[in-house]
């Protein structure tokens, strides 16, 4: 009863949009509304970036991945790293440094590992995202790719939830379903996630694929499903019709055989 009590509570706080971010997320956030300011000067940006080590780090070794590397030139400056990159993948790292900021935070050592596991999760999808947006949906793949870093905010914040309220996802009858979407809208909300990217992933839960995929919400479902880690939150295995599409997929395969490299070295930025 008290476990049901603890999650009244957090549903709650989240429908009146009381959401508690860590701290150490202020520096990510203040770059990601600089980047939201179409006046926003690269000078700024850049001093931004450099404010936080981890963001500034990420950055240079995205900027390095195979993706956004096609001369085989090695970026070592941060101020390269944005100007090959562009205001749009910046404005993505910056959320990821969100979303990882609240497993971070966490002290249980088995919800770490579940927060370390979903962003592991989070990063193979982020770069299966980008290549099947561009060569599979035909879906900006640059929106796939920040959709796909921060489809998994509200588990991160379940999680950081669960390490204050012990056994707080231990029945997932209690936390799936209608109170882990308003969850998710409201993180989708707070992180100021442009409407059509945060309806893709709300409609996420339960959806089925009608081939051929086409669209954000699509490219993430068969992005989920190609993901060699899982989510640690998943109960449910993949709908019928989305592993009938990728079972013998003939296109699909040649895809990811040719893209391998570049799905490799973006999730090892994303990791890093």
């Amino acid at each position: 009863m008290e476990k049901l009590k603890d999650y009244a509570e957090v549903v709650s706080r989240a429908e009146r949009g009381e959401l508690v971010f860590p701290t150490s997320v202020n520096a990510a956030l203040r770059l990601q509304l600089a980047l939201a300011d179409p006046d926003c000067e690269m000078e700024d940006v850049i001093r931004k970036v450099l404010a936080e080590p981890q963001l500034a780090a990420r950055t240079v070794a995205l900027a390095n991945a195979a993706a956004f590397n096609r001369s085989n030139s090695p970026v070592t400056s941060v101020r390269v790293a944005v100007q090959r990159l562009g205001f749009r993948h910046l404005y993505s790292m910056a959320a990821s440094m969100v979303v990882r900021q609240f497993g971070n935070r966490i002290n249980d050592p088995e919800l770490r590992a579940k927060a370390d596991q979903l962003w592991q999760h989070t990063a193979h999808v982020a770069a299966l995202s980008y290549i099947i947006g561009r060569k599979l949906t035909h879906t900006d793949p640059d929106t796939a790719l920040f959709a796909a870093i921060v489809h998994e905010a509200g588990g991160f914040y379940l999680l950081s939830c669960a390490d204050e309220l012990p056994g707080l996802l231990e029945h997932p009858e209690q936390w799936q379903g209608a109170a882990q979407e308003i969850i998710t809208r409201e993180m989708m909300k707070k992180m100021a996630i442009p409407e059509p990217v945060s309806q893709a992933i709300v409609a996420l839960r339960g959806a089925s694929l009608m081939p051929p995929p086409i669209g954000l919400r699509d490219t993430l479902l068969v992005a989920r499903a190609l993901a060699p880690v899982p989510s640690p939150l998943a109960t449910e295995p993949p709908h019928a019709s989305l592993a009938d599409f990728i079972d013998g997929n003939v296109a699909l395969a040649q895809i990811l055989e040719e893209s391998a490299d570049d799905a490799a070295s973006m999730s090892a930025a994303l990791l890093a």
